[in-house]
């Protein structure tokens, strides 16, 4: 886990109204060019913002977006084109274990002061730390650009223990199959 940069883009991921929601193809593709002109930049991914105002956060490339604020809340983006991930859910419910408040809520871009660490989080990589984001040429750095964060790093840590076996879940989270 190393943190990366990430820059906004000024390109809608998904229509108002749309199909962000959901796994389709269409939700992929408006995301190539953004992708490409962000990593030209020298950019991880571009950072999307909500297609209606252009300034809430919705998603890191393909992956969900947190943040941790100062006062100890696990903030996500809570909006109906945002797609919904198993690991953001797994994380906002997890975050308490670790003295953190889950939320679901909008995270304006004018307003990334309030975070301490944040990170990107999906299936392919659990937890990708963001070192910075960058939007109109005002680069905001959160914990550090080259050390990961104490909460992101114990967030990671748990899941993937749950997911590699090493430590028992939450209640229902994991269920014995017997072989056949």
């Amino acid at each position: 886990m190393t943190p990366t940069s990430y820059v906004t883009s000024d390109y809608d991921r998904a229509a108002h109204g749309g199909t962000g929601a959901a796994k389709v193809a269409g939700n992929y593709g408006s995301s190539l060019l953004p992708g490409d002109l962000a990593h030209k930049g020298g950019y991880s991914d571009a950072v999307y913002l909500d297609p209606r105002l252009h300034e809430n956060i919705e998603e890191l490339g393909g992956a969900n977006f947190f943040g941790i604020t100062k006062d100890g809340r696990f903030q996500t983006p809570k909006s109906p084109s945002i797609l919904p991930s198993i690991t953001k859910f797994s994380l906002l419910e997890l975050s308490k274990e670790f003295g953190l408040l889950p939320e679901q809520t909008t995270i304006s871009v004018y307003d990334l002061d309030r975070f301490s660490e944040a990170g990107a989080m999906g299936t392919a990589a659990v937890i990708s730390p963001v070192g910075s984001i960058t939007h109109h040429g005002h680069k905001h750095v959160f914990y550090s650009e080259t050390e990961v964060g104490p909460y992101t790093t114990k967030l990671y840590n748990r899941l993937t223990a749950i997911q590699f076996g090493d430590e028992k879940g939450p209640e229902g989270w994991a269920v014995d199959v017997p072989l056949a």
